[in-house]
C-alpha cells in the first residue's frame, strides 16, 4: 500500500520542505499574468508566420510594392506616446504614487485609439486612390497586417476600459497594479510588432 503511494504521489503538488528548499507552491505568477505570456507567445508566432508568408509572396511576379502613407509616421509616433504614457502609469502606480496616475492612464487609451484612427484614416485613403483589397497581392498583406494589429489593440483598449472604469469607481490604485503592468506588457509588445511590421512595409 505505502508502494502504491509512493508511485502515484505527485511532489509538484506539494508545498514543504523539497531539495533543501522551501517553496510555498508550485507556480507564484497571477494566472492573468501566465494567460498573457501565453498569448503573448501565440501571437507573436501568428505574426511570424505572417512575416515569413509575405516574404515568400512578395517573390512572385504579380507583387506590385505599395507606397506605403506618410500617415503612417504619424501613427506610429501615436503609439509611441501611448506606451510611454502606459509605462508611466505602471511607474506611478509601483511606487505607489496616484497623483497623475489618471492622466496617465486616461491618455495612453486616447494615443491608442488616436493610432487606430489614423490607421481607419489610411485605409480610407488607400481605397480612394484605388488601391483595393484584391486589387494586387501586397494590397491584401497591408490590410492583413495592418488589420490584424488594430484588432489586437482593440482587444487591448477593451481591458484598458475595463481598468479606468474600476480606477474611478473603486479608487484604490494598487488594487489595479496588476492589470496595469499587464496593459503595458501588452502595449510594449504591440509597439515592438508595429515597429517591425512597419520597417518591413517601408522597404519591401
Amino acid at each position: 500500500m505505502s508502494l502504491f503511494k509512493s508511485i502515484t504521489e505527485k511532489p509538484w503538488e506539494r508545498t514543504g520542505v523539497i531539495g533543501g528548499l522551501d517553496p510555498e507552491g508550485a507556480f507564484d505568477a497571477a494566472p492573468e499574468r501566465v494567460a498573457l505570456v501565453i498569448f503573448l507567445v501565440v501571437a507573436s508566432v501568428i505574426f511570424s508566420m505572417l512575416t515569413v508568408s509575405y516574404y515568400v509572396r512578395m517573390e512572385l511576379p504579380d507583387w506590385t510594392p505599395l507606397s506605403d502613407p506618410a500617415q503612417l509616421w504619424l501613427n506610429t509616433g501615436l503609439l509611441v506616446v501611448s506606451s510611454i504614457l502606459f509605462q508611466w502609469a505602471r511607474n506611478l502606480v509601483t511606487n505607489d504614487q496616484d497623483k497623475h496616475l489618471m492622466v496617465a492612464l486616461v491618455g495612453a487609451g486616447v494615443f491608442a485609439a488616436l493610432f487606430i484612427a489614423g490607421q481607419l484614416v489610411v485605409w480610407n485613403g488607400l481605397q480612394s486612390a484605388g488601391y483595393f483589397v484584391a486589387s494586387n497581392p501586397a494590397n491584401s498583406f497591408f490590410y492583413l497586417l495592418t488589420g490584424l494589429h488594430a484588432l489586437h489593440l482593440l482587444g487591448g483598449l477593451w481591458v484598458w476600459s475595463k481598468s479606468l472604469i474600476r480606477l474611478l469607481s473603486v479608487g484604490e490604485p494598487q488594487d489595479l497594479r496588476l492589470s496595469i503592468e499587464l496593459c503595458t506588457l501588452y502595449w510594449h509588445f504591440l509597439l515592438i510588432v508595429w515597429l517591425v511590421m512597419f520597417a518591413i512595409l517601408s522597404n519591401t
